[in-house]
């Protein structure tokens, strides 16, 4: 029974590579999850973007159609709640329509939302009055 484990041996652990990939591993997953997070909420406000865009072509579309500014604001709230809307300008039939839409974006995703402000997205249409 002698040998390199013999009777009343210890086992000891012995430093290498397992151990070393585990502590850079717990060193490093951290920072890669902080940066997943802060690419998941640039993707969310690249949407939001996108909400915007759409909000401001629907309200100018509905402005081109109606001189009734509660029908725009109508519109813009069923595309996009809580966006404020301003129609700029409104010509004749035949002159240009501008409708601005406004936006506060919330960053809100756990640990990256804190550190990022709530911005305020825009957009702007300018269409042709019809009526």
């Amino acid at each position: 029974m002698g040998g390199r484990w013999g009777r009343g041996a210890r086992w000891r652990a012995r430093p290498g590579p397992a151990g070393q990939a585990t502590v850079e591993l717990a060193l490093v997953l951290p920072i890669c999850l902080a940066l997943l997070m802060l690419l998941v909420q640039v993707a969310l406000l690249a949407r939001d973007e996108i909400r915007v865009v759409h909000a401001a072509r629907v309200a100018v579309r509905e402005a081109a159609l109606t001189s009734e500014q509660r029908r725009v604001v109508a519109v813009v709230a069923r595309a996009l709640p809580r966006a404020r809307v301003r129609v700029l300008r409104r010509g004749g039939p035949g002159e240009d329509v501008e409708v601005e839409v406004a936006f506060t974006a919330r960053t809100d995703l756990p640990l990256i939302g804190d550190l990022l402000p709530d911005p305020t997205l825009r957009s702007r249409a300018v269409q042709r009055v019809e009526r």
